[in-house]
């Protein structure tokens, strides 16, 4: 007897949700909030001198070990989605990636970078790999994950998953001009990376720790929620794609074989992938979304300092926050009710108008200008990592899922990682915020062209051509997603 079809997400989706939306928490928390937290005891530049003098590790410095921490991370995506049909256990994947971010995260919180010459080389070394292996873990190995249970309705899932990038980022604006620029007795601020290295014991630990630790517990929190309650399809615990019950058990779980299967002999391998210039055209453009959410936000408080802002921090990031959130939300619905492209074409025009208004802002030091256009950052923001997973999901079939994502997330985040390095030369150079805005609208000029050309149609015909020339039966399934 066929059951009917459901509306909500079954409470294994919403582990699954909440399984990835932590992880983008540990995503952010493990590679950003340390970057927030040298800002906001004004550490931008270097890391290598004498800490009595304050020269210890800064933004700048650890955005570039973020690139290239990221370019690294970027070639091992490649290298296997060369494999991805032969990979049984994503879940084990995760569970793994997930372990060793979280001790790697904790080393970040009890280890701070404001000790010795030394110990701050080593304290890069393994931001960097905390760096690998979390974006492994929340952007990569659970996307998958996502897009195997809800292939349909992914941009709703990812839309709700990603609120967790501007709460995230709220509570980051806030802990760290807050909580971390004061001694926990409340009496003053104070320059803690300094003082505490003058004192002779472990740099900044008195404040670092706390500031970082509720984090990390989460996280691990999260990561004890993927290992209980998530597997790697829905049938392996009773549940159904998309969570829709309109079938029988006995279908879907023929459906899930049917699929494990094909997946095998995909056609979509990384070299025919790369060769699709609809590949191109999509991705560059969620490449460049990522690239200017996440650079622009690892750079909030000297950018507003910068604007004579710097003193209301906590309640821009608060407005940020709740951009963050509507954005996220709305522009997720948007993908699963009108589909992927027209939400990622909404988006590249708030990235370019966020350029605009930035540029003008910045040029005529008006700041409640440059604040408007961070809140508009935000609305696209929260949404930019759907795309990774929705286009891949959209456009390409459930067998070529998981190898068409490695490869998609792979270049996105290729782009993304130049975010950082990109915005805090140009803030810290000659440039300055007006030449940041300035960027960011180039970006929306290239991506909205970019997304005008790519045509779901072409990757049809390409998928025809792919199957064809393998053998296989050609069919009409990617039709209804043109």
């Amino acid at each position: 007897m066929q059951q009917k079809k459901s509306i909500s997400f079954g409470f294994r989706g919403w582990m699954l949700i909440i399984f990835q939306a932590i992880g983008f928490l540990a995503f952010t928390a493990f590679t950003n909030y340390p970057m927030n937290l040298l800002a906001s005891s004004g550490f931008y530049g270097g890391w290598t001198g004498n800490p009595e003098a304050g020269e210890i590790v800064g933004t700048a410095v650890v955005s570039n070990i973020y690139t290239i921490a990221a370019v690294i991370t970027i070639v091992i995506q490649l290298v296997l989605s060369r494999f991805m049909g032969k990979i049984k256990n994503m879940k084990g994947v995760s569970m793994v990636l997930g372990a060793i971010a979280m001790i790697l995260a904790a080393f970040i919180t009890f280890y701070p970078p404001t000790m010795t010459q030394n110990a701050n080389v080593f304290w890069l070394i393994m931001y960097a790999l905390e760096y690998i292996s979390v974006t492994m873990y929340a952007t990569f190995s659970i996307g998958v994950l996502i897009g195997q249970w809800f292939p349909r309705r992914k941009g709703t899932v990812m839309g709700i998953a990603t609120l967790m990038f501007p709460i995230a980022n709220a509570l980051i604006g806030f802990i760290a001009p807050n909580i971390f620029a004061m001694d926990f007795a409340g009496e003053q601020p104070m320059p803690l990376l300094i003082e505490y290295a003058m004192s002779g014991g472990m740099a900044g630990q008195n404040t670092w720790m706390p500031t970082m630790l509720p984090f990390l517990i989460v996280c691990v929190i999260g990561w004890l929620i993927g290992l209980i309650f998530v597997k790697d399809y829905p049938e392996q615990c009773g549940c159904f794609r998309d969570n829709d019950k309109s079938i029988t058990p006995e279908i879907a779980q023929r459906m899930m074989e049917e699929e494990i299967k094909a997946k095998e002999t995909t056609v979509w391998k990384t070299g025919h992938t790369m060769a699709s210039k609809d590949f191109w055209f999509v991705t560059i453009p969620a490449g460049v979304l990522l690239m200017f959410a996440v650079g622009a936000m690892t750079q909030t408080q000297p950018i507003f300092e910068m604007v004579g802002m710097g003193d209301q921090y906590s309640t821009i990031m608060l407005c940020i926050a709740a951009a963050g959130i509507v954005g996220s939300f709305v522009l997720g619905v948007v993908d699963t009710k009108i589909g992927t492209k027209k939400s990622m074409i909404i988006a590249m025009f708030m990235m370019l108008l966020s350029g605009i208004l930035g540029y003008i802002g910045a040029s005529s030091n008006n700041g409640s200008l440059v604040l408007a256009a961070f809140i508009i950052l935000g609305l696209f923001m929260g949404a930019s990592s759907n795309y990774t997973v929705s286009a891949a999901a959209q456009y390409w079939r459930r067998e070529d899922f998981s190898s068409v994502f490695a490869v998609v997330n792979a270049i996105a985040n290729l782009i993304q990682a130049f975010g950082p390095m990109l915005i805090a030369n140009l803030l810290f150079g000659t440039a300055g915020v007006a030449g940041v805005f300035i960027a960011c609208a180039i970006g929306g000029v290239i991506s909205v062209i970019l997304m005008f050309l790519f045509s779901p149609k072409s990757v049809k015909e390409t998928d025809d051509k792919y199957r064809k020339a393998a053998g296989k039966a050609l069919d009409d399934e990617l039709a209804h997603r043109l």
